[in-house]
């Protein structure tokens, strides 16, 4: 956040004393960025609080939430953006000053290295909200490059291609209003808690099978809420077992997952008796 702030206020700075609206609404990016960190930073703390009375299933829907609120602020500030440098462009205007151009080569340089780094700690920690910051920080990051390119073009080309410096700003909300749709999917799918894909589900039917007394893994379905996931499987066993050991297999079925895979907060075991083999019929006469 203080980064962003730092950004935002340089690049507002240079954008209006160099005449620059692309720089001036990449100055608008980063004060966005500025305020999803901090939604990103709230949502994260409300996802790590311990389940209670009001929610026995954790908190961790807070984090999608958070994720889904930072992908509508890119879509926001990508109409804002859009509609300011369409309007400049129907207004004759200078071209925007050449050291405009080095703030911009500073802001891309940061940003990049912000992306890569919340990147990386959002695929460590699984968080769908770190992931849309980080993306937030690669948009602005893109719409940096898109300002320089309409600068540089307004500067070579003289007065006639100031507009230029307007249509970059265009584009660079193209990309944020990208970037934000397909963010704002993610963290609902997340909400409506769609599968994370059949690979991990199967890794988990293998890891579960081999537990002694298992027959059969008849279904398993996971969803992910915050950080974690949650398993509902049904497991076939021996129709002809005590309660007892069914529930002791029921146990050694989540033990194994959760051992296997520390991300699972829980396995709920639904306990089956395996169904007989079909005999083969003999043939019709």
């Amino acid at each position: 956040m203080a980064v962003n702030a730092v950004l935002a206020s340089a690049k507002l700075v240079a954008g209006l004393a160099g005449h620059s609206h692309a720089l001036t609404a990449d100055a608008v990016e980063s004060l966005a960025d500025v305020f999803s960190s901090l939604v990103v930073w709230r949502g994260l703390v409300v996802a790590a609080a311990p389940a209670d009375e009001d929610h026995p299933y954790g908190h961790g829907k807070a984090e999608p939430i958070a994720a889904a609120t930072v992908s509508a602020f890119l879509l926001v500030s990508a109409a804002w953006i859009c509609v300011r440098s369409a309007q400049a462009a129907s207004q004759p205007h200078s071209a925007p000053a050449a050291f405009t151009l080095l703030v911009l080569a500073g802001a891309m340089t940061v940003k990049e290295g912000l992306f890569r780094f919340i990147r990386r700690e959002s695929a460590f920690v699984g968080s769908s909200a770190m992931h849309a910051d980080a993306w937030h920080h690669r948009s602005d990051a893109l719409t940096s490059l898109a300002a320089a390119v309409g600068i540089s073009i307004a500067l070579l080309g003289g007065p006639r291609y100031a507009v230029a410096d307007d249509i970059a700003a265009i584009v660079a909300a193209a990309i944020i209003a990208w970037n934000g749709w397909r963010l704002l999917e993610r963290a609902i799918n997340e909400l409506m808690d769609r599968s994370p894909g059949t690979k991990f589900a199967d890794q988990i039917r293998r890891i579960a099978a081999v537990a002694a007394g298992v027959e059969c893994i008849e279904k398993c379905l996971v969803r992910k809420m915050g950080y974690h996931f949650y398993v509902d499987m049904h497991v076939q066993v021996d129709p002809q077992m005590t309660v007892q050991r069914s529930h002791e297999i029921a146990h050694e079925v989540k033990d194994r997952v959760r051992r296997q895979f520390p991300e699972v907060r829980d396995v709920l075991v639904h306990i089956e008796p395996a169904q007989a083999p079909r005999q083969n019929q003999p043939a019709a006469h």
